[in-house]
């Protein structure tokens, strides 16, 4: 393979990644409103969202096989744990690094749920609120197709569609919070 394609199948791997990353994301907060989404019943949104999770986390593990093997990024196996440390674009790349370590364990406590236990799962599941940012500026910073009218739109809508479910997630009346709010008012 040629390092273009390799740089070609590597961008387009990130790409996708955040772009089901976003999914999860957005349906992983969907998933503890209790609420249904669209006409998906709960079990359903919570299905996509761990396969939208595992589908972006494999466009991940692409991404870095992809890069490491094009002699353009220069990525050494130290890039991939240790953030901040690369001959490219270090910060940018840094950034992806923190993102991938967080996938990593996100990942691991999710296969490990039941082993965990309901509240270090979702303590650690909370780490999934950095990861995203992180993931997004990395590409905003390192992918050389940042500044294409097609990548900002896509990161711009990406940013809305998270965004917007970050704010129902705040809400005074979103579900998760309902007990909160009974035992206040007692």
């Amino acid at each position: 393979m040629t390092s273009e394609a390799l740089w070609a199948l590597g961008r387009g791997t990130g790409v996708t990644a955040l772009v089901f990353l976003t999914i999860a994301q957005t349906l992983g907060i969907a998933t503890r409103s209790g609420r249904r989404v669209a006409t998906l019943p709960r079990f359903a949104v919570a299905d996509v969202h761990r396969f939208a999770a595992l589908a972006g986390t494999g466009l991940v593990a692409a991404h870095l096989v992809l890069l490491f093997f094009d002699p353009y990024a220069q990525l050494r196996l130290v890039d991939f744990a240790v953030p901040f440390l690369a001959a490219y674009r270090p910060v940018w790349l840094g950034l992806g690094t923190l993102a991938c370590d967080i996938l990593v364990v996100v990942t691991v406590s999710a296969l490990l749920r039941h082993r965990l236990g309901p509240r270090a799962f979702r303590a650690v599941h909370w780490m999934a609120y950095a990861l995203w940012p992180f993931a997004l500026v990395h590409a905003l910073g390192a992918g050389t197709d940042a500044l294409r009218v097609w990548f900002l739109a896509l990161a711009g809508g990406c940013a809305v569609i998270v965004a917007g479910a970050l704010t129902w997630r705040l809400r005074a009346d979103f579900v998760e919070y309902a007990d909160t709010r009974t035992e206040a008012h007692r």
